[in-house]
């Protein structure tokens, strides 16, 4: 069974949606590795580190994404 794909319409939700996802899970794993070592609280702490890391990140990068496009369009070659 093969799922649905969303409309093209969504790419510029998607697209930020699963960059922070993965950003900021490496950003706060590396974060909290840092501040407590690989221990058995990492296990604990790392997903909620990285909830809260997300939650800030996506919106943030959707409000500042057309000023990153128009900043790269002026300085790379189209």
């Amino acid at each position: 069974m093969r799922l649905r794909k969303l409309p093209k319409r969504y790419t510029g939700l998607v697209q930020p949606l699963i960059l922070t996802m993965l950003m900021t899970c490496v950003v706060s794993a590396i974060s909290v590795l840092r501040s407590r070592g690989f221990d058995a609280g990492f296990v604990d702490i790392w997903p909620t580190a990285w909830l809260i890391s997300w939650a800030a990140a996506y919106p943030v990068l959707l409000m500042v994404l057309p000023l990153v496009r128009r900043i790269v369009a002026a300085t790379v070659e189209s």
